[in-house]
């Protein structure tokens, strides 16, 4: 079979491809994109519980009190999260299933043309990390870039093609630090500056380091989880007057990142989901906003999600403490380009930081889905790079440049790298 406008002869043998008269090449390249364009995740974003039977977020019994989410599997609770060996701890927050209007109507103020048009979009049960990840959270995974590459020097703990799977890419390390520490590098304060590549890697590190499947919310996920029950333009109403009592943002936070939790928390019990810094989802944003599910009933996240087909357009949610009240709403997009890494003067330049405002205003928040596929390969696609360009960057800037590091992450890594 061959492309409308494509003609085939076979001559001696030999096989020829033609381009037939009124034959448009930017239309096939048109349609490749869209066809880039819709790559769903319903296999990835569905599935079941895959957990433990010594899970602690999962009970039989009703608690007596606190917050719980019943489902089929049991009842969700909180739980704090702990990777072993180590002192790193996440409390992880139960978030009901329910439906949200992802997006904002016409008349919220301060609404842009990509927040458009509102959809219905109905989601799972899942668990949240009251806070973002800090910098004490993240430079515990920034700290494998060294150990990785003593390995390497050392020739223990290769990669083969039978463990690769189980490999992470450490970022690089800061070529200059003031870039992302002028604005705050205490070990409370939320971590900032990373790619999203980087984002879901160290996702990874903490599904593989857990065992749990640990991965970034979609931003249908992420906004409901930030309204917790609200229909206004922020989490507690619409006046923005009343947001200094819930956010860090351009107003009060003195030009600085702040530690996480001294705000007032939303109805879920989640902080700084406005302000602080803006979070990282999966998703790309497109310029007809949600026009492309538009009109559709029933819609789910493993439905509504797209895979993002450019290194550029991806979403970061909830506003920072760089920006404006407007641009903290709970629909509000901040919206990555390139200019992100403006002041990086490598080339290529990293896929794993990024050097300029409003990057440095952007972190991350993870979450446990309930349901998730039990497929190794599927779980792997909410880690991995989504467009080959940027896998195939961070792996020359390890061979040539020395710049990031693979390693292998089982039980016995965190050992490892005391040892050496």
């Amino acid at each position: 079979m061959f492309p409308s406008g494509l003609v085939a002869g076979c001559v001696a043998g030999l096989c020829l491809t033609a381009i037939a008269p009124g034959f448009d090449p930017e239309s096939v390249a048109n349609a490749q994109v869209v066809a880039e364009e819709r790559r769903t995740a319903v296999e990835e974003l569905s599935g079941a519980p895959h957990f433990s039977a010594d899970f602690p977020g999962l009970v039989k019994e009703q608690p007596e009190s606190g917050p719980f989410v019943p489902t089929a599997a049991g009842f969700m609770v909180p739980f704090t999260l702990q990777l072993p060996n180590t002192d790193l701890k996440f409390e992880m927050l139960p978030i009901p299933g329910g439906k949200v209007m992802l997006g904002s109507p016409a008349e919220e103020e301060g609404r842009q043309e990509n927040e458009g048009p509102q959809v219905e979009i109905e989601i799972s049960p899942f668990w949240m990390a009251k806070h973002e990840v800090t910098w004490q959270q993240y430079q515990h995974f920034m700290k494998l870039h060294d150990a990785f590459k003593r390995f390497k020097d050392q020739g223990i703990r290769p990669l083969t093609d039978e463990n690769r799977l189980n490999a992470i890419a450490a970022p690089s390390n800061l070529y200059d630090p003031g870039f992302t520490y002028d604005a705050g590098d205490g070990p409370n304060e939320p971590a900032a500056t990373m790619s999203q590549f980087s984002a879901k890697q160290y996702t990874k590190w903490l599904s593989l380091t857990s065992g749990m499947f640990i991965r970034l919310p979609t931003e249908p996920e992420w906004e409901y989880a930030c309204r917790a029950g609200s229909t206004t333009a922020y989490s507690f109403g619409d006046d923005p007057a009343e947001l200094g009592e819930h956010a860090w943002f351009e107003d009060n936070a003195d030009f600085a990142r702040q530690e996480v939790g001294q705000k007032q928390p939303n109805a879920f019990g989640l902080y700084d989901m406005h302000g602080n810094v803006a979070e990282w989802v999966l998703d790309m944003a497109y310029e007809d906003g949600y026009e492309h599910l538009a009109g559709q009933a029933g819609l789910t996240v493993a439905t509504a999600f797209r895979w993002p087909h450019q290194w550029f357009g991806r979403v970061a949610k909830g506003g920072s403490f760089e920006l404006p009240a407007e641009e903290c709403r709970v629909a509000s997009r901040l919206i990555s380009e390139d200019l992100w890494r403006d002041s990086d003067p490598n080339q290529p330049r990293s896929p794993y930081w990024h050097t300029s405002f409003p990057a440095t205003g952007v972190g991350m928040r993870i979450m446990i889905p309930l349901n998730s596929p039990a497929e190794r390969d599927l779980q792997e696609k909410f880690w991995q790079a989504d467009i080959p360009e940027i896998e195939e960057i961070a792996k020359r800037r390890e061979d040539r440049e020395g710049r990031g590091a693979y390693g292998l992450i089982d039980e016995q890594l965190e050992q490892a790298v005391k040892d050496r």
